[in-house]
């Protein structure tokens, strides 16, 4: 189910950008909890609506969602997105059994779905390679959602920031959402928990050329300590621990996390 017909999309067409903009995001934050098609049990960690405004998100945007995953995100972006929604997922070449198997799931759910996912073109992230497929300067946004413990972990996160900066227009918005670990934090912890210290992820978006603009504190969580035997994993919705203390880490709920803003130079 979409959050908004085309219809309404169209009648929108007859009113300023700002305004539509606005409207639009106030449409989803009533709407969204009320998809019943539509995993909303994370929406209380996620605010995807606030967050998708504290973005700068509009719906003419082409936006670029780096890694993707299974999904979650990218529904709630082509609910919102009239411009080209590009969906940069792992290479279905790949050596990796596991990246095939995520690559062919996303792909499932969006074909699922054809009229929801309509304008969602799929392009190839693969940090160990250092590729994204993207064409340079052709995005008005990229977004990524708790990703980049997985490029520290393959050394990759600075190249990748280099390349998602070649994918943007100038002018063009970088969003990022993070685990968050305690100020200090050192890297090795960083590596093995999946936390990042918000201004390690900062100055990597800074050493490939962005203007930090904003953060905000919409996907924070003070119950988290980000100190736990399995790490990130540790809490919901992965409860690596099984049947363990999983009341405990359930009533913690999903991470801290970071909510950052930043922006590519018009020069």
């Amino acid at each position: 189910m979409q959050l908004l017909s085309k219809e309404i999309k169209k009648d929108l067409g007859l009113f300023s950008l700002e305004f539509r903009s606005v409207f639009l995001i106030i449409l989803m934050a009533v709407s969204l909890p009320l998809i019943a098609d539509r995993d909303t049990s994370r929406d209380q960690y996620r605010n995807p609506a606030e967050t998708l405004e504290f973005f700068g998100l509009r719906p003419e945007m082409d936006v670029v969602e780096i890694s993707p995953g299974g999904g979650w995100y990218t529904e709630v972006l082509a609910n919102f997105i009239e411009g080209s929604l590009m969906t940069a997922h792992f290479d279905p070449a790949s050596e990796s059994a596991y990246y095939r198997r995520s690559y062919d799931r996303f792909i499932q759910k969006i074909s699922s779905n054809p009229a929801l996912y309509d304008n969602v073109k799929m392009y190839v992230f693969d940090a160990g390679a250092k590729i994204l497929t993207v064409p340079d300067s052709s995005a008005d946004a990229l977004v990524t959602f708790r990703n980049v413990h997985n490029w520290l972990r393959s050394n990759t996160e600075g190249s990748s920031f280099d390349l998602f900066f070649k994918a943007l227009k100038p002018g063009g918005v970088l969003g990022v959402v993070e685990h968050r670990a305690p100020a200090g934090t050192d890297r090795g912890t960083m590596r093995s928990s999946g936390y990042m210290t918000q201004d390690y992820v900062i100055q990597l978006a800074l050493d490939a050329g962005f203007k930090f603009e904003a953060s905000s504190e919409i996907n924070a969580n003070e119950k988290d300590s980000a100190n736990h035997p399995k790490g990130v994993w540790t809490l919901p919705p992965s409860l690596r621990l099984g049947e363990k203390d999983r009341e405990k880490y359930l009533a913690i709920g999903e991470s801290d996390r970071m909510t950052l803003r930043f922006r590519k130079p018009m020069n």
